[in-house]
C-alpha cells in the first residue's frame, strides 16, 4: 500500500471501477456526499451498479445523479426519502431495493470491515425482514416479482432472558466512496460534525476506499487523538477543496420575533 494515497483527480480515483461493482457510499440525506467521486463516475459511465447507502440523494444531487444516469440496477439501503426517481424506478421494475434497517445496515458497513462475516440482531425479528416476503422488485405494471428471503435464526440468552436474533450478513463493498473534511498523505481521515455519519463505516467496508477531501495536509499534522478514521482503511485520497457546493435537503428557520 502506497504511503502517499495522494490521487490527482476524482476521475483517476474512479477510473478502474468497473461496470457491475457492488459500492459503499457514504451520506445521509444530503450529509457528506461524495460530490465530485460521484460525478467523476456519472461522466466515465459506469453502470450495472449495486450501491449501500443509506439513502440515495434527491433527484439532482448525491446518488440521485447516478440513478437518473440509469447507472445504478440495485440499492441496499434504509430510505427512499424525498427522492421521486428513486421511487418511480423502484415501483416500476427499473430498480432492485434491498431495504435493510438503519442501524443494522450501518453495522452490516461496520463489519464487513472488520473481517466479521455476519452477525446476530434483535432488529426485525418477527417482521419480514426475518420471515422474508419484503417487495424488492416489480414488474412495469408495479406488481412484486422478487421478494427478500427468510433469515436464520438463533436464540441467545440476554440478561437472564432468552431472545430471538436474526442473522444478518455484513457488506464487504469492492469499492467505497467517502466524503471527509481532512486527510494527511497517509490516509488519515477527520469528518466535520454530521458528515460523520455513514461515511467511516461506508469507508472500512470496501476493498478499496476512494476518499475524497477538503484539505490535505502532510503526515504527522493531525493529532492521533483527532482521527476519525485511520488511514489502513484508505486506499486513495483526492483533493476536492473547500469551496465545493454543499447543499441542505430541507432548510428550517425560526420566524422573526
Amino acid at each position: 500500500m502506497a504511503i502517499n494515497k495522494e490521487v490527482g483527480s476524482a476521475a483517476e480515483a474512479v477510473a478502474d471501477i468497473p461496470d457491475g461493482a457492488l459500492l459503499s457510499v457514504g451520506g445521509f440525506g444530503l450529509s457528506g456526499n461524495p460530490m465530485q467521486l460521484i460525478e467523476a463516475l456519472h461522466e466515465r459511465g459506469t453502470k450495472g451498479l449495486t450501491v449501500a447507502s443509506n439513502n440515495c440523494g434527491v433527484d439532482d444531487w448525491g446518488l440521485g445523479i447516478l440513478l437518473g444516469g440509469g447507472q445504478i440496477d440495485k440499492m441496499i439501503s434504509s430510505y427512499v426519502g424525498e427522492n421521486k426517481e428513486f421511487e418511480r424506478r423502484y415501483l416500476t421494475g427499473e430498480l432492485e431495493l434491498e431495504l435493510t434497517p438503519q442501524g443494522t445496515l450501518a453495522e452490516k458497513m461496520r463489519a464487513g470491515g472488520s473481517g466479521i462475516a455476519a452477525f446476530y440482531t434483535r432488529t426485525g425479528v418477527g417482521t419480514q425482514v426475518q420471515t422474508g416476503g419484503l417487495p424488492q422488485r416489480h414488474d412495469a405494471e408495479g406488481n412484486v416479482v422478487k421478494g427478500s428471503e427468510p433469515k436464520p435464526t438463533q436464540v441467545f440468552e440476554v440478561d437472564g432472558e432468552k431472545h430471538e436474533f436474526v442473522l444478518e450478513e455484513s457488506i464487504r463493498a469492492d469499492f467505497s466512496l467517502v466524503h471527509a473534511a481532512k486527510a494527511d498523505r497517509y490516509g488519515n481521515l477527520v469528518f466535520n460534525k454530521a458528515a460523520r455519519n455513514f461515511n467511516p463505516l461506508a469507508a472500512m467496508s470496501g476493498k478499496v476506499c476512494i476518499a475524497q477531501v477538503e484539505e490535505l495536509v502532510d503526515a504527522g499534522d493531525i493529532e492521533p487523538d483527532d482521527v476519525h478514521l485511520p488511514g489502513v482503511f484508505v486506499h486513495r485520497v483526492v483533493v476536492v477543496g473547500k469551496d465545493i457546493e454543499k447543499r441542505i435537503e430541507r432548510r428550517t428557520v425560526r420566524e422573526e420575533q
